[in-house]
Protein backbone atom coordinates (compact mmCIF):
# COMPACT_ATOMS: atom_id res chain seq x y z
CA UNK A 1 0.00 0.00 0.00
CA UNK A 2 1.76 3.05 -0.91
CA UNK A 3 1.36 6.29 0.49
CA UNK A 4 1.94 9.54 -2.10
CA UNK A 5 3.18 13.02 -0.14
CA UNK A 6 1.81 15.87 -2.76
CA UNK A 7 3.46 18.37 -0.94
CA UNK A 8 4.24 20.00 2.74
CA UNK A 9 3.88 23.14 3.99
CA UNK A 10 6.07 24.51 7.18
CA UNK A 11 4.06 24.87 10.14
CA UNK A 12 7.36 25.28 12.55
CA UNK A 13 11.35 25.82 12.20
CA UNK A 14 14.45 25.81 13.96
CA UNK A 15 17.97 25.16 13.44
CA UNK A 16 17.20 21.26 15.31
CA UNK A 17 13.63 20.95 13.14
CA UNK A 18 10.60 21.43 10.75
CA UNK A 19 7.56 20.78 11.61
CA UNK A 20 5.62 20.27 8.41
CA UNK A 21 1.67 19.48 6.94
CA UNK A 22 1.86 16.81 4.56
CA UNK A 23 -1.16 16.71 2.10
CA UNK A 24 -0.95 12.88 1.78
CA UNK A 25 -2.81 10.50 -0.95
CA UNK A 26 -3.89 7.03 0.86
CA UNK A 27 -4.24 3.92 -1.75
CA UNK A 28 -8.24 4.31 -1.66
CA UNK A 29 -7.45 8.18 -3.41
CA UNK A 30 -8.70 9.84 -0.48
CA UNK A 31 -6.43 12.54 1.49
CA UNK A 32 -4.93 12.47 4.84
CA UNK A 33 -3.39 15.69 6.85
CA UNK A 34 -0.23 14.19 8.18
CA UNK A 35 2.36 15.71 10.43
CA UNK A 36 5.82 15.24 9.52
CA UNK A 37 8.85 16.30 11.65
CA UNK A 38 11.73 16.49 9.55
CA UNK A 39 15.52 16.40 11.35
CA UNK A 40 18.89 16.56 11.14
CA UNK A 41 20.76 13.27 10.94
CA UNK A 42 21.89 11.89 14.65
CA UNK A 43 25.21 10.10 14.77
CA UNK A 44 26.37 7.63 17.65
CA UNK A 45 29.01 6.07 19.09
CA UNK A 46 30.21 3.83 22.06
CA UNK A 47 33.76 1.49 22.54
CA UNK A 48 33.74 -2.03 23.37
CA UNK A 49 37.09 -2.05 25.31
CA UNK A 50 39.62 -5.38 25.75
CA UNK A 51 37.43 -6.13 29.18
CA UNK A 52 34.49 -6.30 26.98
CA UNK A 53 32.93 -3.60 28.23
CA UNK A 54 30.53 -1.27 26.63
CA UNK A 55 30.77 2.72 27.34
CA UNK A 56 27.40 3.91 28.33
CA UNK A 57 26.22 7.49 29.58
CA UNK A 58 23.61 7.41 32.67
CA UNK A 59 21.10 10.23 31.99
CA UNK A 60 18.06 11.67 32.49
CA UNK A 61 15.57 12.89 30.11
CA UNK A 62 12.95 15.62 31.05
CA UNK A 63 10.36 15.20 28.25
CA UNK A 64 10.11 11.39 29.80
CA UNK A 65 10.66 12.55 33.09
CA UNK A 66 12.93 9.21 32.68
CA UNK A 67 16.11 7.84 33.76
CA UNK A 68 18.26 5.11 31.36
CA UNK A 69 21.85 4.30 30.25
CA UNK A 70 22.34 5.88 26.54
CA UNK A 71 25.11 5.77 23.93
CA UNK A 72 26.97 9.41 23.30
CA UNK A 73 24.82 10.93 20.45
CA UNK A 74 24.25 13.95 18.66
CA UNK A 75 23.08 15.81 15.35
CA UNK A 76 25.02 16.16 12.54
CA UNK A 77 26.31 19.39 12.04
CA UNK A 78 25.98 21.21 8.46
CA UNK A 79 28.80 19.68 5.66
CA UNK A 80 30.12 16.94 8.79
CA UNK A 81 31.13 13.78 7.98
CA UNK A 82 28.56 11.26 10.17
CA UNK A 83 31.73 9.31 11.08
CA UNK A 84 33.31 12.27 12.19
CA UNK A 85 30.13 13.63 14.33
CA UNK A 86 29.72 10.18 15.91
CA UNK A 87 33.89 10.67 17.46
CA UNK A 88 32.87 14.32 18.54
CA UNK A 89 30.00 13.42 20.34
CA UNK A 90 31.68 10.59 22.30
CA UNK A 91 34.67 12.81 23.27
CA UNK A 92 32.01 15.77 24.07
CA UNK A 93 29.79 13.96 26.16
CA UNK A 94 32.04 11.26 27.65
CA UNK A 95 35.65 12.65 27.74
CA UNK A 96 36.74 9.16 25.94
CA UNK A 97 38.09 9.86 22.49
CA UNK A 98 36.83 6.71 20.25
CA UNK A 99 39.59 5.04 17.81
CA UNK A 100 38.76 4.22 14.71
CA UNK A 101 35.07 3.78 14.36
CA UNK A 102 33.24 0.77 12.64
CA UNK A 103 29.33 1.01 11.46
CA UNK A 104 27.46 -0.92 13.20
CA UNK A 105 23.54 0.16 11.78
CA UNK A 106 21.63 3.10 10.72
CA UNK A 107 17.87 3.06 12.06
CA UNK A 108 14.86 4.85 11.88
CA UNK A 109 13.27 4.94 15.04
CA UNK A 110 9.55 6.67 14.58
CA UNK A 111 9.55 6.45 10.89
CA UNK A 112 5.71 6.92 10.89
CA UNK A 113 6.17 10.33 12.12
CA UNK A 114 9.96 11.71 11.60
CA UNK A 115 12.42 11.28 8.34
CA UNK A 116 15.50 11.40 11.42
CA UNK A 117 18.10 8.64 10.48
CA UNK A 118 20.21 7.21 13.32
CA UNK A 119 24.07 6.62 12.47
CA UNK A 120 25.26 3.88 15.51
CA UNK A 121 29.44 3.37 15.67
CA UNK A 122 31.29 1.34 17.77
CA UNK A 123 35.37 1.30 18.24
CA UNK A 124 37.66 -0.91 19.59
CA UNK A 125 39.92 1.59 22.00
CA UNK A 126 39.40 4.88 22.83
CA UNK A 127 41.61 7.01 24.53
CA UNK A 128 40.74 9.37 27.66
CA UNK A 129 40.99 13.23 27.23
CA UNK A 130 39.75 14.17 30.30
CA UNK A 131 36.69 15.15 31.55
CA UNK A 132 33.74 15.67 29.19
CA UNK A 133 33.58 19.08 27.53
CA UNK A 134 29.43 18.48 27.89
CA UNK A 135 29.56 16.98 31.44
CA UNK A 136 25.91 18.19 31.54
CA UNK A 137 24.68 15.48 29.50
CA UNK A 138 24.77 12.97 32.14
CA UNK A 139 25.40 11.80 35.47
CA UNK A 140 28.14 9.59 34.82
CA UNK A 141 29.86 7.63 32.69
CA UNK A 142 30.53 4.20 33.02
CA UNK A 143 32.00 1.02 31.31
CA UNK A 144 29.19 -1.89 31.75
CA UNK A 145 30.04 -5.26 30.77
CA UNK A 146 28.49 -6.41 27.68
CA UNK A 147 26.72 -9.55 28.48
CA UNK A 148 25.02 -7.58 31.14
CA UNK A 149 23.27 -5.32 28.46
CA UNK A 150 20.02 -7.74 27.02
CA UNK A 151 19.10 -7.65 30.69
CA UNK A 152 19.39 -4.26 31.60
CA UNK A 153 17.15 -3.72 28.30
CA UNK A 154 14.64 -6.49 29.15
CA UNK A 155 13.87 -4.37 32.60
CA UNK A 156 14.09 -1.18 30.86
CA UNK A 157 17.54 0.69 32.06
CA UNK A 158 18.44 1.33 28.27
CA UNK A 159 15.16 3.43 27.25
CA UNK A 160 16.14 3.85 23.74
CA UNK A 161 17.22 0.13 23.25
CA UNK A 162 14.69 0.40 20.11
CA UNK A 163 17.24 2.94 18.67
CA UNK A 164 20.33 0.89 19.09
Amino acid sequence: MHWVNLNEQAVYANRWFRVNLADVVLPDGRHLDHFVIRLRPVAAATVVNEANEVLLLWRHRFITDSWGWELAAGVVEDGEEVAVAAAREMEEETGWRPGELSPLMTVEPANGLTDARHHLFWAREATYTGPPADGFESSRREWIPLKLVPDMIARGEVPAANMA
